[in-house]
């Protein structure tokens, strides 16, 4: 089964990513479970980076919101095109970080964007997932330290991965199309370019069954 998003740019609303994600998540396992456990795809757009809370939630299954800022929840603020490429340093003073402090509060109404449950300070999803370009090795050129690309979009606020492939069990990520070095992308000024059509990089994945013996399934092929 496979599934897509675009989940919303605003980095300030890290409550509406969060519960956007969530849905998605939850559907997708209502529709494998509907379909005897059916192998999951989710690709898309999560406006959210490698390093990012939300990045973590995806991977772990679960977090508990009230250990960060729901500004700070996708990561995106630390990656303006000028701090990813060392033009200048972001300027961080002791009052800047008390008042990130102060405001790090969530509302009742935003716990319940989040988790669904304005009681409910942990989120968790049902579905074990990894990702495609994290799992398969890629050009030290092209990936960070988690295996993630290094950049997926670029444009006048933005440097960074925000895209995935995530996948379920039951299949497994054999080859991956990999993307271009940041010095190559940096030289198009920006995207969408006259080759480039788009302000994202595309992904791409073959994925191949792995055996299932619990329900006495042995699969080969590949998607």
């Amino acid at each position: 089964m496979i599934g897509n998003i675009h989940v919303l740019y605003n980095p300030s609303h890290g409550d509406v990513k969060l519960g956007q994600i969530r849905f998605l998540l939850s559907r997708a396992q209502i529709l494998s479970e509907k379909w005897g456990n059916a192998p999951v795809v989710l690709a898309g757009d999560f406006n959210s980076t490698p390093q990012s809370a939300i990045y973590k939630f995806l991977s772990s299954s679960e977090l508990n919101i009230l250990l960060y800022d729901k500004r700070e929840l996708s990561g995106q603020r630390s990656c303006h095109p000028s701090q990813v490429l060392g033009v200048k340093k972001e300027m961080r003073s002791p009052l800047i970080l008390t008042n990130r402090l102060f405001n790090n509060c969530w509302t009742d109404e935003e716990v319940k964007v989040a988790t669904g449950n304005a009681g409910c300070h942990l989120l968790v999803h049902p579905l074990k997932i990894a990702s495609s370009y994290a799992t398969v090795k890629g050009s030290k050129k092209t990936r960070g330290c988690n295996g993630e690309p290094l950049a997926t979009s670029y444009h006048s606020k933005f440097l960074g991965t925000v895209d995935y492939l995530w996948y379920s069990d039951g299949i497994v990520p054999t080859k991956v199309l990999d993307t271009i070095p940041l010095d190559i992308l940096q030289s198009t000024g920006g995207l969408p370019c006259k080759k480039v059509g788009s302000d994202h990089l595309a992904l791409v994945s073959e994925f191949a069954f792995t055996p299932r013996t619990k329900e006495g399934n042995n699969f080969n092929s590949q998607v």
